[in-house]
Protein backbone atom coordinates (compact mmCIF):
# COMPACT_ATOMS: atom_id res chain seq x y z
CA UNK A 1 0.00 0.00 0.00
CA UNK A 2 1.24 3.70 -0.55
CA UNK A 3 1.09 6.04 1.82
CA UNK A 4 -1.75 7.39 4.85
CA UNK A 5 -2.15 10.95 4.60
CA UNK A 6 -3.41 12.31 7.55
CA UNK A 7 -3.84 16.37 8.52
CA UNK A 8 -0.11 17.19 10.34
CA UNK A 9 1.79 18.31 11.53
CA UNK A 10 3.43 15.30 13.51
CA UNK A 11 2.09 14.69 17.06
CA UNK A 12 -1.48 15.47 15.98
CA UNK A 13 -4.24 13.31 17.22
CA UNK A 14 -4.88 12.35 14.09
CA UNK A 15 -1.25 11.83 13.30
CA UNK A 16 -2.40 9.17 16.69
CA UNK A 17 -4.77 7.58 14.86
CA UNK A 18 -3.11 7.18 11.49
CA UNK A 19 -0.07 5.53 13.13
CA UNK A 20 -2.48 3.27 14.89
CA UNK A 21 -4.24 2.29 11.61
CA UNK A 22 -1.02 1.28 9.74
CA UNK A 23 0.37 -0.36 12.28
CA UNK A 24 -2.61 -3.09 11.89
CA UNK A 25 -2.89 -2.12 7.85
CA UNK A 26 0.93 -3.26 7.01
CA UNK A 27 2.58 -0.05 7.92
CA UNK A 28 2.03 2.09 4.58
CA UNK A 29 4.40 5.36 5.07
CA UNK A 30 2.58 8.09 6.66
CA UNK A 31 2.04 11.64 4.79
CA UNK A 32 1.09 14.87 6.74
CA UNK A 33 -1.10 17.16 4.64
CA UNK A 34 -1.51 20.83 5.79
CA UNK A 35 -5.18 20.88 5.19
CA UNK A 36 -8.41 18.52 5.73
CA UNK A 37 -9.19 19.19 1.82
CA UNK A 38 -5.74 18.13 1.31
CA UNK A 39 -6.08 15.11 2.80
CA UNK A 40 -9.21 14.45 0.56
CA UNK A 41 -7.45 15.78 -2.65
CA UNK A 42 -4.31 13.37 -1.80
CA UNK A 43 -6.52 10.33 -1.94
CA UNK A 44 -8.73 11.35 -4.66
CA UNK A 45 -5.91 12.08 -7.01
CA UNK A 46 -4.37 8.88 -5.72
CA UNK A 47 -1.16 10.10 -4.63
CA UNK A 48 -2.19 8.56 -1.02
CA UNK A 49 -4.12 5.18 -0.66
CA UNK A 50 -6.21 6.29 2.42
CA UNK A 51 -6.65 9.30 4.41
CA UNK A 52 -7.68 9.51 8.09
CA UNK A 53 -9.41 12.75 9.32
CA UNK A 54 -11.26 13.20 12.42
CA UNK A 55 -14.90 13.34 11.84
CA UNK A 56 -16.74 13.68 15.34
CA UNK A 57 -15.50 14.36 19.47
CA UNK A 58 -17.65 13.12 22.22
CA UNK A 59 -17.53 16.88 23.43
CA UNK A 60 -17.68 18.83 20.25
CA UNK A 61 -19.52 16.86 18.24
CA UNK A 62 -19.18 16.69 14.38
CA UNK A 63 -15.84 17.96 12.81
CA UNK A 64 -17.38 20.16 10.18
CA UNK A 65 -14.51 20.45 7.78
CA UNK A 66 -14.48 16.99 7.82
CA UNK A 67 -17.92 16.39 7.49
CA UNK A 68 -18.47 19.05 4.62
CA UNK A 69 -15.32 17.71 2.56
CA UNK A 70 -16.71 14.36 2.70
CA UNK A 71 -20.21 15.24 1.44
CA UNK A 72 -19.08 16.96 -1.09
CA UNK A 73 -16.41 15.02 -2.65
CA UNK A 74 -17.60 12.86 -5.36
CA UNK A 75 -14.64 10.21 -5.49
CA UNK A 76 -13.80 9.65 -1.79
CA UNK A 77 -15.84 7.40 0.98
CA UNK A 78 -14.79 6.42 4.28
CA UNK A 79 -14.15 2.29 4.86
CA UNK A 80 -12.68 2.26 8.39
CA UNK A 81 -12.16 4.18 11.44
CA UNK A 82 -10.34 4.73 14.29
CA UNK A 83 -11.55 5.57 17.71
CA UNK A 84 -9.24 7.79 20.54
CA UNK A 85 -9.46 9.05 23.92
CA UNK A 86 -8.77 12.26 23.93
CA UNK A 87 -6.13 14.05 26.45
CA UNK A 88 -4.53 17.11 26.71
CA UNK A 89 -1.83 18.53 28.26
CA UNK A 90 -0.32 22.62 28.68
CA UNK A 91 3.07 23.17 27.19
CA UNK A 92 4.94 26.03 26.82
CA UNK A 93 8.68 26.85 25.68
CA UNK A 94 11.93 26.38 27.77
CA UNK A 95 13.15 30.06 27.37
CA UNK A 96 9.49 31.08 27.67
CA UNK A 97 8.93 34.81 29.02
CA UNK A 98 5.33 36.26 30.15
CA UNK A 99 2.51 34.30 29.35
CA UNK A 100 -0.44 35.97 27.67
CA UNK A 101 -1.81 33.45 25.26
CA UNK A 102 -3.10 30.00 24.86
CA UNK A 103 -2.85 28.06 21.43
CA UNK A 104 -4.88 24.75 19.91
CA UNK A 105 -7.18 23.98 17.19
CA UNK A 106 -10.84 25.37 17.96
CA UNK A 107 -11.99 21.85 19.13
CA UNK A 108 -9.15 21.73 21.79
CA UNK A 109 -9.96 24.97 22.81
CA UNK A 110 -13.34 24.30 23.09
CA UNK A 111 -12.13 21.46 25.39
CA UNK A 112 -10.10 23.14 27.75
CA UNK A 113 -12.07 25.91 28.48
CA UNK A 114 -11.73 25.37 32.29
CA UNK A 115 -7.82 25.81 32.05
CA UNK A 116 -8.40 28.57 29.68
CA UNK A 117 -11.01 30.54 32.63
CA UNK A 118 -8.53 29.72 35.45
CA UNK A 119 -5.65 31.19 33.45
CA UNK A 120 -6.82 34.16 31.72
CA UNK A 121 -4.64 33.60 28.49
CA UNK A 122 -6.09 35.02 25.54
CA UNK A 123 -6.97 32.12 22.96
CA UNK A 124 -5.71 31.93 19.59
CA UNK A 125 -6.95 29.12 17.12
CA UNK A 126 -4.37 26.70 15.23
CA UNK A 127 -4.67 24.72 12.14
CA UNK A 128 -4.35 21.75 14.59
CA UNK A 129 -3.30 21.07 18.13
CA UNK A 130 0.10 19.93 16.98
CA UNK A 131 0.76 23.28 15.06
CA UNK A 132 -0.15 25.08 18.13
CA UNK A 133 2.78 23.01 19.60
CA UNK A 134 5.14 23.27 16.96
CA UNK A 135 4.55 26.70 16.43
CA UNK A 136 4.01 28.03 20.03
CA UNK A 137 5.89 31.52 20.99
CA UNK A 138 7.88 32.96 23.53
CA UNK A 139 4.50 34.10 25.28
CA UNK A 140 2.31 31.15 24.06
CA UNK A 141 0.54 28.00 26.01
CA UNK A 142 0.01 25.60 23.40
CA UNK A 143 -2.17 22.93 23.88
CA UNK A 144 -2.11 19.18 22.62
CA UNK A 145 -1.14 15.60 22.86
CA UNK A 146 1.47 14.45 25.29
CA UNK A 147 3.71 12.78 22.56
CA UNK A 148 3.86 16.53 21.59
CA UNK A 149 6.41 17.95 24.44
CA UNK A 150 9.46 15.52 23.20
CA UNK A 151 8.55 15.61 19.51
CA UNK A 152 9.02 19.71 19.48
CA UNK A 153 11.10 20.40 22.68
CA UNK A 154 8.40 21.90 25.22
CA UNK A 155 8.35 21.89 28.82
CA UNK A 156 4.85 20.60 30.09
CA UNK A 157 3.16 22.99 32.59
CA UNK A 158 0.21 20.84 33.41
CA UNK A 159 -1.06 17.50 32.44
CA UNK A 160 -4.75 16.51 31.60
CA UNK A 161 -6.12 19.98 31.40
CA UNK A 162 -9.08 19.14 29.36
CA UNK A 163 -12.31 19.85 30.91
CA UNK A 164 -14.30 15.79 30.40
CA UNK A 165 -11.93 13.05 31.53
CA UNK A 166 -12.89 10.27 28.82
CA UNK A 167 -13.67 11.89 26.05
CA UNK A 168 -13.39 10.31 22.65
CA UNK A 169 -12.88 10.91 18.85
CA UNK A 170 -13.49 8.96 15.84
CA UNK A 171 -11.29 9.29 12.81
CA UNK A 172 -12.55 7.74 9.49
CA UNK A 173 -10.53 6.29 7.36
CA UNK A 174 -11.03 7.30 3.65
CA UNK A 175 -10.44 5.40 -0.14
CA UNK A 176 -11.59 6.10 -3.59
CA UNK A 177 -15.40 5.13 -4.11
CA UNK A 178 -14.09 2.92 -7.16
CA UNK A 179 -11.64 1.08 -4.78
CA UNK A 180 -14.50 0.77 -1.75
CA UNK A 181 -16.23 -2.21 -2.72
CA UNK A 182 -13.52 -4.50 -3.31
CA UNK A 183 -11.99 -2.94 0.34
CA UNK A 184 -15.07 -3.41 1.90
CA UNK A 185 -15.45 -7.06 0.21
CA UNK A 186 -12.24 -8.00 2.33
CA UNK A 187 -13.25 -6.26 5.64
CA UNK A 188 -16.62 -8.61 5.63
CA UNK A 189 -14.72 -11.58 5.61
CA UNK A 190 -12.30 -10.40 8.66
CA UNK A 191 -15.27 -8.02 10.80
CA UNK A 192 -18.47 -10.79 11.87
CA UNK A 193 -19.55 -7.87 14.04
CA UNK A 194 -21.90 -4.69 13.33
CA UNK A 195 -21.45 -2.06 11.17
CA UNK A 196 -22.03 2.01 10.69
CA UNK A 197 -23.11 3.96 7.38
CA UNK A 198 -22.67 7.51 7.02
CA UNK A 199 -25.52 8.58 4.37
CA UNK A 200 -26.39 12.05 2.90
CA UNK A 201 -30.52 12.25 2.18
CA UNK A 202 -31.03 15.56 -0.02
CA UNK A 203 -34.76 15.77 0.11
CA UNK A 204 -35.98 17.28 -3.53
CA UNK A 205 -39.42 18.46 -2.48
CA UNK A 206 -38.69 20.28 1.03
CA UNK A 207 -41.59 21.25 3.94
CA UNK A 208 -43.40 20.67 6.55
CA UNK A 209 -43.07 16.85 7.39
CA UNK A 210 -39.74 16.08 5.58
CA UNK A 211 -37.94 15.22 8.19
CA UNK A 212 -40.76 13.04 10.00
CA UNK A 213 -41.23 10.75 6.81
CA UNK A 214 -37.92 10.12 6.53
CA UNK A 215 -37.14 8.94 9.80
CA UNK A 216 -40.44 7.25 9.79
CA UNK A 217 -39.08 5.06 7.52
CA UNK A 218 -35.79 3.99 9.33
CA UNK A 219 -38.41 3.26 12.35
CA UNK A 220 -40.71 1.51 10.60
CA UNK A 221 -38.34 -0.61 9.28
CA UNK A 222 -36.46 -1.50 12.42
CA UNK A 223 -32.99 0.49 11.53
CA UNK A 224 -31.40 2.89 14.12
CA UNK A 225 -30.58 6.26 13.85
CA UNK A 226 -27.33 7.54 15.85
CA UNK A 227 -27.10 10.65 14.64
CA UNK A 228 -28.68 13.14 12.49
CA UNK A 229 -27.24 16.73 11.71
CA UNK A 230 -28.45 18.95 8.60
CA UNK A 231 -25.92 20.73 6.54
CA UNK A 232 -26.58 23.60 3.49
CA UNK A 233 -26.00 22.78 0.49
CA UNK A 234 -23.28 25.07 -0.58
CA UNK A 235 -23.40 25.30 -4.33
CA UNK A 236 -27.48 26.80 -4.00
CA UNK A 237 -27.00 30.19 -2.77
CA UNK A 238 -30.10 31.79 -3.78
CA UNK A 239 -32.71 29.21 -2.33
CA UNK A 240 -33.34 29.70 1.60
CA UNK A 241 -33.80 26.05 3.21
CA UNK A 242 -31.80 24.12 1.02
CA UNK A 243 -30.19 21.34 2.89
CA UNK A 244 -29.12 17.75 3.24
CA UNK A 245 -29.26 15.41 6.22
CA UNK A 246 -26.04 13.17 7.28
CA UNK A 247 -27.32 10.75 8.85
CA UNK A 248 -25.66 7.89 11.02
CA UNK A 249 -27.19 4.13 10.41
CA UNK A 250 -26.60 1.33 12.55
CA UNK A 251 -26.53 -0.99 10.17
CA UNK A 252 -24.82 -1.70 6.40
CA UNK A 253 -25.99 -1.01 2.53
CA UNK A 254 -25.92 -4.85 2.16
CA UNK A 255 -28.85 -5.32 5.57
CA UNK A 256 -32.13 -6.14 3.96
CA UNK A 257 -33.86 -3.69 6.51
CA UNK A 258 -31.51 -1.09 5.54
CA UNK A 259 -31.56 -1.22 1.62
CA UNK A 260 -35.37 -1.48 2.35
CA UNK A 261 -35.12 1.96 3.63
CA UNK A 262 -32.91 3.25 1.11
CA UNK A 263 -35.90 2.03 -1.54
CA UNK A 264 -38.51 3.62 0.16
CA UNK A 265 -36.45 6.99 0.08
CA UNK A 266 -36.02 6.85 -3.55
CA UNK A 267 -38.85 6.23 -4.51
CA UNK A 268 -39.97 9.08 -2.18
CA UNK A 269 -37.69 10.81 -4.55
CA UNK A 270 -35.11 11.89 -2.31
CA UNK A 271 -31.22 11.96 -3.75
CA UNK A 272 -29.14 9.69 -1.81
CA UNK A 273 -25.20 9.47 -1.48
CA UNK A 274 -23.22 6.81 0.95
CA UNK A 275 -20.63 8.60 2.82
CA UNK A 276 -19.11 5.72 4.46
CA UNK A 277 -19.51 2.07 5.56
CA UNK A 278 -17.16 1.37 8.69
CA UNK A 279 -17.35 -1.79 11.19
CA UNK A 280 -18.82 -0.62 14.48
CA UNK A 281 -15.84 -1.32 17.14
CA UNK A 282 -14.80 -0.60 20.42
CA UNK A 283 -16.04 0.72 23.96
CA UNK A 284 -17.82 4.04 22.18
CA UNK A 285 -20.18 0.99 20.43
CA UNK A 286 -21.38 -0.48 23.46
CA UNK A 287 -22.86 2.66 24.80
CA UNK A 288 -24.25 3.88 21.90
CA UNK A 289 -28.09 3.35 22.75
CA UNK A 290 -27.90 3.28 26.75
CA UNK A 291 -30.34 5.14 28.17
CA UNK A 292 -29.38 8.70 29.52
CA UNK A 293 -29.52 9.17 33.02
CA UNK A 294 -32.13 12.39 33.43
CA UNK A 295 -28.95 14.23 35.60
CA UNK A 296 -27.61 14.96 32.43
CA UNK A 297 -29.70 16.18 30.36
CA UNK A 298 -29.01 19.83 29.26
CA UNK A 299 -29.52 22.57 32.76
CA UNK A 300 -33.47 24.03 32.43
CA UNK A 301 -35.01 20.64 31.00
CA UNK A 302 -38.57 19.37 32.40
CA UNK A 303 -40.02 15.74 31.98
CA UNK A 304 -42.78 13.79 33.28
CA UNK A 305 -43.51 14.91 37.04
CA UNK A 306 -42.16 17.93 36.69
CA UNK A 307 -44.21 20.44 39.00
CA UNK A 308 -46.49 23.00 37.61
CA UNK A 309 -44.50 26.38 37.78
CA UNK A 310 -41.06 24.45 36.76
CA UNK A 311 -43.11 23.20 33.52
CA UNK A 312 -44.96 26.39 32.37
CA UNK A 313 -40.90 28.07 33.40
CA UNK A 314 -38.94 24.93 31.11
CA UNK A 315 -41.68 25.00 28.06
CA UNK A 316 -42.18 29.00 28.09
CA UNK A 317 -46.26 28.28 28.18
Amino acid sequence: MSGVGYLGPEGSFTHQAAVGWAEGHGAAPLVARGTVGEVFAAVAGGDDARGVVAIENTVEGYVVPSLDAIVGSPDVVAVDEVVLDIEFDAFVRHDHGELTEVSAHPHGLAQCQGFVARTGLRTVAAASNAAACRDAAPHQVALGPRICGELYDLRTLERGVEDFAGARTRFLVLATRTEAPAVLARARDRHAGAWRTMLAVTPVVTGPGVLARITRSFGERGVNLSSLVTRPLKHVHRVAGAYVFVLTVDGAPWDEPVRAVLGDLLRAGDSLKTLGVVPARGELDDGVHADVDAAHVPVGSVGPGTSAPALASGLLW
